[in-house]
């Protein structure tokens, strides 16, 4: 086992741009691609991750410092640390579990895709930790290492259901064919459909709003780079910056802003060869039996509303830490909250009126959350030893699926009203999914905004 473990150290440790890469190259050859097809297609994405990571990284450099200043001209302090997504990783990665989870995705995968109850292969291995951290968070609460093995079964099978319902409209907003994405961060939409239901009874909602279709009525100020450029400029006043620390933060965003598409188009440059050699051999082998590929979150980085949603919510999210009565976490590392900005330009189609407003509205449930969280993630880290507290508590203001983690952790714990707030959970989740395969794709929703 300790030798087992080594190897996945290992892999882990080249980092996703070389992991998923090569998961991609061996899937390729499997699928009879020509050996330099399938290596330019492995490295074409490397690129594009390790492009897109680099920009993503840029961008928070650069708004992360203007948020924790923003925070700090409210001179509220509040005892939770935010240490983002990176201090709740290096937690679950030092749990002696952590790594049998690898086998947990791949076998509930392959047997979901044997018995036909999914169309989704997930090949996004380097996140097999979000479903250790699930696990973790539930046996930690509950005291039961089989209620957190099962909550991360549930996850897995979860994700893979939303890698299906989403896929065609993931393919409709990137253009890359029979791709789709299992990440966590998706099941915000769960809770966020019945407000966008009662938006699609509200005429302003239902024009096009994406930023295409603001093009015609804003005209230059819907480039990415303008938009990025005036969000950022704004932040940097509300940071108290000055013109020129303003101006700087300005371009910052708008540099952002104007690579995100640019570097998306590498995920089609490289996917869409594998899509093709995938649907042959499984037409020839399975009677025209579609498989995706699933993969994380940053193949829908290069659409501007997620961007423009999640910095325009920075204030928003600094705002609720200042008035929610009992929040105890200062929004800091993980200030921009990918989790409400992806959901919602999966459930909304980009339409940034409704992506906006949801986030406003959904905001609170991950200060909450990782208020909940806190002593939690506290814990996991004086256990094992992975984070240096310095006598402070911690905890991840982003989180994401805070709703399924807690309803499952204290349904375990036989709280009566998790138990009935998690059955009412999976109903909504088999409510949008039933939704979603009805809703037209992106490009078809809507009123154009001419009309």
């Amino acid at each position: 086992m300790g030798i087992f473990q080594s190897v996945i150290d290992y892999i882990l440790n080249l980092g996703s741009a070389i992991f998923v890469p090569l998961i991609i190259l061996i899937i390729g050859l499997i699928a009879r691609m020509p050996l330099k097809k399938a290596f330019m297609s492995a490295i074409t994405l490397g690129v594009a991750f390790t492009g897109m990571s680099m920009v993503i990284g840029f961008m928070s450099d650069a708004v992360s410092p203007a948020s924790e200043a923003m925070a700090k001209n409210t001179g509220i302090s509040l005892p939770a640390l935010d240490l983002g997504w990176t201090g709740a990783a290096s937690i679950t990665w030092s749990w002696s579990y952590a790594f049998v989870f690898f086998a947990v995705v791949l076998g509930v995968n392959f047997i979901m895709l044997l018995l036909n109850l999914t169309k989704t292969l997930n090949v996004d291995m380097w996140n097999v930790w979000g479903k250790a951290l699930t696990a973790y968070l539930v046996y930690f609460i509950s005291g039961s290492l089989v209620a957190g093995f099962i909550a991360a079964i549930v996850q897995v099978v979860l994700e893979l259901k939303m890698g299906d319902m989403f896929q065609r409209h993931i393919q409709d907003l990137t253009g890359i064919p029979l791709v789709t994405v299992t990440h966590l961060m998706n099941i915000s939409a769960v809770l966020m459909l019945p407000v966008n239901i009662v938006m699609d009874k509200i005429p302003f909602f239902n024009k096009k709003a994406d930023t295409s279709a603001l093009k015609a009525k804003i005209g230059i100020f819907s480039e990415n780079s303008v938009m990025g450029f005036i969000i950022g400029v704004l932040l940097g006043f509300g940071a108290a910056y000055g013109v020129s620390g303003s101006l700087n933060l300005g371009i910052q965003v708008a540099t952002a802003m104007a690579l995100f598409p640019m570097i998306s188009k590498m995920f089609m440059q490289s996917l869409s060869p594998l899509a093709d050699a995938m649907s042959e051999m499984m037409k020839k082998r399975f009677k025209d039996r579609e498989v995706y590929i699933g993969l994380d979150w940053p193949i829908l980085a290069g659409r501007s509303e997620v961007w423009v949603t999640a910095i325009i919510l920075v204030p928003v999210f600094i705002g609720y830490a200042m008035i929610l009565p009992g929040n105890q976490v200062l929004p800091l590392a993980g200030i921009i909250n990918y989790s409400i900005a992806v959901g919602g330009l999966l459930l909304t189609g980009g339409n940034l009126y409704r992506m906006i407003t949801l986030g406003i509205i959904y905001t609170p449930l991950y200060l909450y959350g990782a208020t909940y969280l806190a002593p939690v993630l506290t814990g996991l880290a004086k256990k094992t030893g992975a984070v240096d507290l310095k006598g402070g508590s911690i905890t991840w203001s982003s989180i994401e699926g805070p709703e399924f983690r807690i309803l499952f952790a204290e349904a375990a714990n036989l709280n009566i009203v998790a138990i009935i707030g998690f059955i009412l959970f999976i109903a909504m989740f088999i409510w949008l999914y039933k939704y979603m395969a009805k809703e037209p794709v992106p490009s078809a929703r809507y009123e154009d905004v001419k009309s």
